[in-house]
């Protein structure tokens, strides 16, 4: 129990080219695969970089105060 022979090996290869297809499907998506991870790298390290803010990016959130004079009672 544990030990994968050849025809194992064999039968996985087969199965695999029977769901991807052959012609370069497999290292298709394996290159996806390593642009995503590499993308996803990039992504990490630039969190750790603060970015500059300017005032004009600031956007004012603060709620507007009701004016008292047009409220009645």
């Amino acid at each position: 129990m544990g030990s994968v022979g050849p025809l194992q090996i064999v039968l996985v290869i087969v199965v695999a080219l029977l769901l991807f297809g052959g012609r370069g499907r497999i290292s298709s998506i394996m290159g996806d695969m390593a642009k995503g991870v590499k993308s996803f790298r990039k992504g990490l390290s630039d969190d750790d970089e603060p970015k500059a803010v300017d005032k004009d990016d600031l956007v004012d959130v603060t709620p507007k105060k009701k004016d008292e004079s047009k409220v009645s009672s």
